[in-house]
Order: structure tokens, then sequence, then C-alpha cells
């Protein structure tokens, strides 16, 4: 695929950046390059690999989750500011 300095220069105004003239050969040529190597990479035989969503295996890194005793009421409200009814009383917002 080719690619213009028309269309690194669309690219830039869609991008909204400022390009000089230098930059805008420098960016065409980079890319031209990047899809030639695209290219390169579409000739290679991947036929016999299996498609994979990620490189490496997923592993299970939490702990099991076991059911024990919570913190007793009055730990949990030792530090509150105020409390009501069982639970932390904030100001009111509108």
């Amino acid at each position: 695929m080719k690619i213009a300095e028309k269309d690194v220069e669309q690219l830039a105004l869609t991008s909204r950046l400022e390009l000089t003239a230098e930059e805008i050969t420098a960016y065409t040529k980079s890319l031209h390059e990047s899809l030639d190597y695209m290219e390169v990479l579409k000739q290679c035989d991947t036929g016999a690999i299996d498609p994979a969503a990620l490189v490496l295996p997923i592993i299970n890194v939490f702990r099991e989750d076991k059911v024990q005793a919570g913190m007793d009421k009055e730990l949990v409200f030792a530090n509150a500011p105020e409390e009501e009814d069982g639970a932390f009383k904030v100001p009111r917002i509108l």
C-alpha cells in the first residue's frame, strides 16, 4: 500500500497536528516503511497457529472467598464523626 504526503497532511489535520514540510516528508517515509513491513508479515504462514486472545495463560491470583466474622459495630463506628441508626451520618448534599 502506498501512502502519499496528502494522506499524512489529512491525518495531521484530523489529529489537529501542525506539521512542517520536513515532518510531513519524514512521517510519510516512516508510515510507508511500516506498511511495507506489514506486507512482509502478511506473507507469513500462520495456518498452523491457533488463534489466541491472550499471549500468556490466565491464572487466578486471588484467594478463595471464605466466610468470616465481620468487625464489631462499636469498633467500626469508633472514629466516625456521627452515627445514626447503625449507619454513618454525613452532611446532606443537594
